[in-house]
């Protein structure tokens, strides 16, 4: 499949600008996604190619999540192995079934998470007390979110980082760190699943890598000088833009 010089440049825009979403609000996937379905690739090759290019951009901010001490290693073993598991079932899944359908429900999982940011007192920095100890929420709820990610993924940063601030009672800044750390195995794990099947355009992934690399590092330096001061405004614009965007596209 051949692209012209202007798809290519448009899409490594859009790859740095949703890096850079990615890593402060998650959701660079219903960027990427729909980017890459404009330019012409089937469903499952965009989804399996934004594993591609969304694992270089993950793996950037986890790095210096860890560099900058901001991820406890101790505590997110055990959950980062459930979140393998879940996105390899997912993958494994989504190469099985039609889920273009499931695009439907996801405007309304964005509003949730959207007005739980703008209205939820408790988005700050500081961390405040749990409701859910580590060890339950990686045995349930991680294999969850990467079995979300591995079946279909976009949203799936917001969704991890708002479950470790409602239930891990992290701070924003610590919540979009761990988040980050998830989010890049269960690209990992999926992509693992593509890469042996077959689905993924190499070039035009490879090109929107170099743009989500750029975009993340400075999205991940944002995040720990900002911290929620910034989350909180861009995961609520993200999610209310990209909701409406994807009901004016399918219900009107």
């Amino acid at each position: 499949m051949e692209f012209s010089i202007e798809i290519i440049l448009l899409l490594l825009v859009v790859a740095i600008v949703a890096g850079w979403v990615d890593t402060i609000a998650g959701g660079g996937g219903l960027l990427t996604i729909p980017a890459m379905l404009l330019a012409g690739l089937p469903p499952a090759t965009a989804l399996a190619t934004n594993k591609l290019q969304g694992s270089s951009g993950t793996l950037v901010a986890t790095l210096y999540f860890l560099k900058k001490g901001a991820i406890d290693r101790r505590t997110i073993t055990m959950s980062v192995i459930m979140t393998f598991v879940g996105a390899v079932l997912g993958g494994w899944l989504l190469l099985q079934i039609d889920a273009e359908n499931l695009i439907m429900i996801l405007p309304f999982l964005l509003i949730v998470i959207g007005l739980y940011f703008l209205f939820s007192p408790k988005v700050e920095n500081k961390d405040r007390q749990a409701r859910m100890k580590l060890s339950v929420f990686a045995l349930t709820v991680a294999p969850l979110l990467g079995f979300y990610d591995g079946f279909f993924g976009p949203g799936t940063g917001s969704i991890m980082a708002l479950s470790f601030i409602a239930l891990c009672g992290f701070g924003a800044p610590k919540a979009t760190a761990h988040a980050k750390v998830l989010n890049f195995i269960s690209n990992i794990a999926a992509l693992l699943y593509f890469v042996f099947f077959g689905h993924i355009a190499w070039f035009i992934g490879i090109v929107m890598m170099l743009g989500q690399i750029l975009g993340a590092f400075i999205g991940a330096k944002m995040v720990l000088e900002k911290g929620a001061s910034l989350i909180r405004p861009i995961v609520i614009t993200v999610c209310f833009i990209m909701a409406l965007q994807i009901m004016w596209k399918n219900f009107f």
